[in-house]
């Protein structure tokens, strides 16, 4: 038999756990972007596509892959912050 008790949060306790939650989820997006872009840029670039569809799905490819530095970044300064304020 398992027992269910209420835990009361103390300080920022309640800011802490949705800032991890907000660092978690950028990690994951930087990394989705990484793949993303991978899986765009293989795929629309097809080797039976024109030379212009092609290049829109190299150039997309890239577009999206640039996400990734952005959402590494934040989910590294948001855990960062999230250790300070502890």
């Amino acid at each position: 038999m398992t027992a269910n008790y209420l835990v009361i949060s103390t300080g920022e306790d309640h800011l802490r756990d949705p800032m991890k939650l907000l660092s978690n989820l950028c990690f994951v997006l930087g990394l989705a972007s990484v793949l993303g872009s991978i899986a765009i840029w293989y795929y629309a670039g097809g080797k039976d596509a024109s030379f212009e569809v092609r290049t829109h799905g190299e150039l997309f490819g890239i577009f999206v892959g640039l996400w990734a530095p952005t959402f590494l970044i934040l989910s590294n300064r948001i855990a960062r912050y999230v250790e300070e304020k502890k």
